[in-house]
């Protein structure tokens, strides 16, 4: 991956069980399972554009949905689409997948499903989602907001918000936390790495690997 920012490279460097411990451990809302990469294994880190949609109401059409957030994003974002976890209708779909390539977009974290996997795949554009369908959103879903604030259970995603996805789940870090964040995920990282390192010398997984020691606290002796 390519990362423009030191924060969005620092962050690359970790994977998202690291970052929903640090989100743990600092009272924020962890990780996310059961949205995952609809083809091979592509990680996935970036700035947030968010974009919320419900069930379509009547009324005349517009453009279609997620359309305009693609065209207003760009090398460093990932689209977050909050479709409730809707599984019945595709929220995403390969022609929305060109044009985010074409805009150099990372990638898209769909709470929800999307289809046309092939066409992503081919693509080489890294899409997240709760399943797969071949139905189509029109006349289904329209879009309610984009660039504002939107939910994806128990998180609640802003604009410019740190996103992490790989094949364990997803994470979602607020931007004004996000140093705070990569420090403690950062730390915890050294601390599983060390505990790696004893188990590899020979030391006992029990007296390796205890809780206190992963939490980063001071035992006595």
């Amino acid at each position: 991956m390519n990362d423009c920012t030191p924060l969005l490279a620092a962050y690359a460097a970790l994977d998202s069980a690291a970052v929903s411990d640090a989100l743990d451990a600092l009272d924020l809302p962890p990780g996310i399972g059961g949205i995952g990469p609809v083809w091979g294994r592509p990680k996935l880190v970036g700035f947030a554009a968010p974009v919320e949609l419900a069930p379509r109401t009547p009324g005349p059409s517009g453009a279609h949905i997620t359309a305009s957030a693609v065209s207003a994003s760009g090398p460093e974002h990932v689209l977050v689409i909050a479709n409730g976890g809707r599984t019945d209708v595709s929220c995403w779909g390969g022609l929305l997948s060109l044009g985010a390539s074409l805009r150099g977009v990372r990638g898209v974290v769909a709470d929800g499903a999307c289809r046309d996997v092939g066409e992503a795949r081919d693509l080489g554009f890294p899409v997240y989602a709760r399943a797969t369908t071949p139905v189509t959103a029109r006349g289904r879903l329209q879009q309610v907001s984009a660039g504002e604030p939107v939910h994806v259970s128990p998180a609640t995603v802003a604009q410019g918000d740190i996103v992490i996805a790989d094949e364990t789940g997803v994470a979602f870090v607020p931007l004004t936390r996000a140093h705070e964040v990569l420090e403690a995920a950062q730390a915890l990282a050294r601390r599983e790495s060390a505990i790696a390192e004893d188990l590899r010398d020979g030391v006992a997984l029990p007296d390796a690997m205890r809780d206190a020691r992963l939490a980063g606290i001071k035992e006595k002796n």
